[in-house]
């Protein structure tokens, strides 16, 4: 298991960190997080050669540093990482230059056994896209973002679960929304809202909703394994059949005060685009986070 977080900003990266890095804590998995800084020009690269040849000379911070400098006294207030890396500093004179806009730092986590901090340059849907592909994360930790479109694009184009952070609040207390049905996906959506469940140390409601009043083998086998892995892992849980429309029994049942855990879609990813899916739909239409497991 590998964890991706992506920050954009020290005003409204916050909860995006904290989730994350209680969701690293619960799978103990190494974690990278990853901001993708404005594209730096030809001009501007010229200045970056400058500043690697002369570093000690220049006072030069390349779009984004200070983002990961935030994150770094974020990681160390928290103690998230070793105490040894919080007296070093954060070491922005010594990014490692990986190649193709991507530079890293390497700390020692707490919670897991690897922390490391990335600085991208570019699109932010590339530059992410291209950062899942090569270096192979399990879950994406995204921010809610005011550009719906970007949220969309990024759960269409990440190979990898998505977690949307959506209107996080610090001081709510959660609870863990597991949608059951018989898609492909809802096994290891039970298994990650189980883990995310242990991390916040909350406990999982379960629906399993059909648009007719019926429920046929698939869904009610899907439900009765839900409920026998949950007693198993020892998480407090309900369940509920229900009846109505999918995106509006789960957005009404959510409210604001659940994380969302869902299988993604298997659909057709033409149809995908032009009509939508269901996680996608319940992304855009509730008022909390959702992790959408692939």
């Amino acid at each position: 298991m590998k964890i991706l977080i992506a920050v954009s900003s020290k005003e409204y990266s916050g909860p995006t960190l904290s989730v994350g890095m209680n969701v690293s804590r619960a799978f103990k998995a190494p974690t990278t997080i990853v901001d993708v800084g404005e594209k730096i020009n030809e001009f501007s690269t010229k200045d970056v050669g400058m500043a690697h040849e002369r570093i000690e000379s220049w006072d030069f911070d390349r779009p984004g540093v200070d983002v990961l400098e935030w994150a770094f006294d974020y990681l160390a207030d928290k103690e998230f990482i070793e105490s040894s890396d919080i007296e070093a500093g954060f070491p922005k004179n010594t990014l490692v230059d990986t190649g193709g806009n991507r530079c890293e730092v390497y700390l020692k986590g707490t919670v897991c056994d690897n922390v490391s901090l990335i600085l991208r340059n570019g699109d932010i849907i590339a530059e992410l896209k291209d950062e899942v592909q090569k270096h192979h994360y399990d879950v994406t930790i995204i921010g809610g973002s005011q550009i719906r479109r970007m949220a969309h694009d990024l759960i269409q184009y990440i190979d990898s679960s998505i977690f949307v952070v959506n209107k996080y609040d610090l001081n709510q207390k959660y609870k863990i929304l597991i949608a059951v049905d018989d898609s492909p996906n809802t096994r290891k959506a039970v298994k990650y809202g189980t883990r995310v469940s242990q991390a916040f140390n909350v406990p999982v409601e379960m629906i399993t909703v059909s648009k007719k009043d019926e429920f046929g083998d698939g869904y009610t086998n899907a439900a009765n394994w839900a409920k026998k892995f949950l007693r198993r892992s020892n998480i407090s849980f309900g369940h509920q059949y229900l009846v109505g429309d999918p995106v509006q029994v789960i957005y009404e049942v959510a409210g604001d005060n659940h994380i969302i855990v869902m299988g993604s879609s298997t659909q057709n990813p033409l149809l995908k685009f032009f009509k939508g899916s269901k996680p996608l739909n319940v992304m855009e239409t509730c008022k909390c986070p959702i992790l959408i497991v692939k």
